[in-house]
């Protein structure tokens, strides 16, 4: 288990390197509710973010394109996402890829 994790932290720190946006905001975290056009993300410090998609927002799991669908309670995801006046719009959606746990 501690492994998957070191690994995922890894990959989301490589992620937030290299795809890293000036004006736009990171929203790094695990999918609790899908409602519509909105996912809401627990993030690291406990919070809930709010990020809404549109036709235009680019959905990408495993560096494959990806639809709205593929997003799932549970999906862990990396969302670079535009502040449009009280809401987040979501540019780019990456679906992290759940490796399976390992049981003793």
């Amino acid at each position: 288990m501690k492994k998957s994790a070191a690994l995922l932290l890894a990959v989301l720190s490589f992620s937030l390197l290299a795809f890293a946006h000036g004006d736009l905001e990171h929203v790094i975290g695990t999918v609790v509710k899908i409602d519509g056009n909105a996912i809401s993300v627990k993030v690291a410090d406990g919070s809930i973010k709010v990020v809404q998609l549109d036709d235009k927002t680019q959905i990408l799991k495993s560096a494959a394109a990806a639809k709205a669908s593929d997003i799932k309670v549970g999906s862990r995801v990396v969302i670079h996402a535009r502040k449009h006046e009280d809401t987040l719009q979501a540019v780019e959606v990456k679906i992290g890829v759940a490796t399976p746990a390992s049981h003793p």
